[in-house]
């Protein structure tokens, strides 16, 4: 009987079902074709398998384990405490194409590719009797548009990659037949963007529940194209000439195309345009919470939004996610039960701190936006039940700051039923370096939005209805800036949050370039902390500028009013290298057409 080299890891099973080893039963994680397939319970198993591979983007405490990601911490969004923690070499550029961080997504995306199209190529073959037509047609389209997912974060990290094909690669094939070269950007993009397409008109749009939740609808498939597309149209890959020598070996065309395509935006604005109108609001519309206070209820919407699972905002998610996320972003806190305590390790940059609007708005920069730069005042967060004295910069902010940020002297309520406290991060304070070395906030905030009492099996968010709206928003702007629809989705993003629409108290953006601009910082904030900054600084290229140089925060050597200092935390060095990962050095050196990116070694 032919036997079938299969790649299997432990398996998240779809929905809230627990994790589990695959069929761990088997000498030698070697399955036949007969068994796979024989059943409906080892088919759904090995599905299963597949999807386990999703990233866990709320697990950041990058190691090279699998699933976990960096992108808060490698962008200007926050930093870790522990030396542990990837990421602070990547941000001081001490990384290297030999590590074993560098090579997490390539080997597990591939992993997952390749066992997806083995899936496709014969789940035909699977048991009538219990997987009959239907449910074929539905599983291999399931495991379609979760093989172009997988391209599409391999290329969002690593740029061109090599693109397999429909035929999984035989376990038996030389060393030869293995040396492939790098597919082009445009050509990625494309079979993604298809595969996509075809694995939605096989698949129904209705978000299924309970022990479903997590498995792919036509929804997912196509909110993925309008995140590929708007990639392939992003300054990073289009008409990018800093890539003009980018080829690979012996061939002449750069495997970045050199010549700007404004008709990338506009087939990226076309595809947000038809998940829009296709799938709002029959199956997706904005998270809103009702309070008598509308700040309040703008709070609560843009806090809920992430921690109530499976929500009317939510487009996708990875099932069951398990992570330390409560534990990095729940202060200190001495004093506490132990199950009360955190480290509050993940911390907050001064940038970021900055980058919230006014609760008029207004950018902290701008005329009239009433931002004080030192002294204290009697405030009354959302979050709070009583005003307390609070330095002025955290006074007066919009919603979604509260939402975001852990600052000195916030009131922290760990759960409903708990004793409430307030977070004190100075020296000698009980979330203060006084307390601990290791389990402190570097940089004096700490990040706050996302945290949940049931962190160890909740669906971890990748990505959801705001997203495609600034999608559409960006590729409008640069393909049509005359439409209408640019304002109109910018302020219903505004208007959730709780701060004044452009068009009304605040002036419109008066220019193209001014929109963009007013774009960009709305995803800032919207998105913050979700994994989204770490691409969109690399996608539009001003990544040299926001992750180079020094970053701040509060001086956590000291207490009092000497802790309110702005302080530098590290000097950050970004390099034009660092706007894609490398190829993992153990790819390069067994196959001679694997061309390297552009300044690694």
């Amino acid at each position: 009987m032919k036997r079938v080299f299969l790649i299997l890891a432990a398996v998240m099973a779809l929905g809230v079902t627990s994790c589990k080893k695959y069929l761990d039963q088997v000498p030698d994680d070697v399955l036949t074709i007969d068994d796979i397939f024989k059943s409906k319970t080892n088919t759904d198993n090995f599905l299963a398998n597949i999807y386990y591979y999703l990233p866990n983007e709320h697990e950041q405490r990058f190691t090279g384990n699998e699933n976990s990601g960096p992108w808060y911490a490698a962008s200007d969004e926050s930093k870790y405490t522990w030396s542990f923690n990837y990421t602070n070499d990547m941000n001081v550029g001490a990384w290297a194409s030999t590590d074993d961080e560098v090579a997490t997504y390539w080997t597990n995306y591939y992993k997952a590719i390749r066992n997806a199209s083995y899936f496709i190529q014969n789940i035909d073959n699977a048991n009538t009797v219990e997987v009959n037509a239907g449910l074929k047609k539905q599983y291999k389209a399931e495991a379609r548009a979760l093989r172009a997912m997988f391209y599409f974060f391999l290329v969002r990290t690593y740029g061109p990659v090599i693109m397999l094909g429909e035929t999984p690669i035989d376990i038996n094939a030389s060393a030869d037949e293995l040396k492939l070269k790098r597919s082009p950007m445009d050509s990625c993009i494309s079979f993604i963007v298809s595969e996509l397409d075809n694995a939605a008109a096989d698949l129904g749009a209705a978000i299924p529940g309970g022990k479903e939740y997590g498995r792919i609808t036509s929804g997912i498939a196509k909110a993925y194209k309008v995140e590929a597309l708007l990639l392939a149209a992003s300054p990073l890959f289009n008409g990018n000439t800093d890539y003009a020598n980018f080829k690979n070996p012996g061939e002449s065309d750069a495997l970045i195309t050199q010549t700007y395509d404004a008709t990338k935006w506009e087939k990226a604005a076309t595809a947000a345009q038809e998940f829009i109108t296709t799938y709002v609001p029959s199956q997706y519309s904005l998270f809103k919470v009702s309070d008598d206070d509308p700040f309040v209820a703008a709070y609560k919407s843009c806090r809920d939004v992430m921690t109530t699972e499976w929500n009317s905002e939510w487009i996708y998610a990875r099932a069951n996610s398990g992570s330390y996320m409560r534990y990095d972003r729940t202060p200190f806190h001495a004093g506490l039960p132990a199950d009360e305590h955190g480290a509050g390790a993940n911390g907050a940059t001064q940038a970021m701190v900055d980058a919230y609007f006014m609760a008029n708005g207004l950018p902290i920069t701008a005329a009239g936006s009433g931002y004080v730069a030192t002294g204290f005042s009697s405030f009354q967060a959302p979050f709070d039940d009583a005003a307390r004295s609070t330095y002025n910069q955290w006074t007066n902010r919009e919603p979604r700051f509260y939402v975001g940020i852990t600052y000195n002297n916030s009131y922290w309520l760990y759960q409903t039923g708990s004793d409430p406290i307030v977070t004190n991060m100075e020296f000698n304070g009980n979330s203060g370096r006084g307390q601990s070395t290791s389990d402190v906030s570097p940089t004096g905030y700490i990040v706050r939005k996302d945290v949940a009492a049931n962190d160890d099996s909740r669906g971890a968010l990748l990505l959801r209805l705001a997203n495609i709206y600034l999608d559409y928003a960006e590729a409008l702007n640069e393909s049509n800036p005359a439409s209408a629809d640019i304002l109109k989705y910018l302020n219903l993003i505004r208007e959730r949050a709780g701060v004044p629409q452009y068009g009304t108290t605040i002036p419109a953006p008066a220019s193209q370039a001014d929109m963009r601009e007013a774009i960009r910082a709305e995803r800032r904030v919207e998105l913050a902390f979700e994994s989204v900054r770490y691409f969109d600084t690399r996608r539009w290229k001003i990544a040299e500028t926001t992750n180079n140089g020094p970053i701040y925060g509060m001086d956590m050597t000291k207490s009092g009013t000497d802790f309110y200092k702005k302080t530098a935390i590290e000097t950050r060095i970004f390099k034009p290298k660092d706007y894609l990962f490398p190829i993992p050095n153990k790819q390069i050196l067994i196959n001679s057409n694997l061309v390297q990116n552009p300044g690694w070694q």
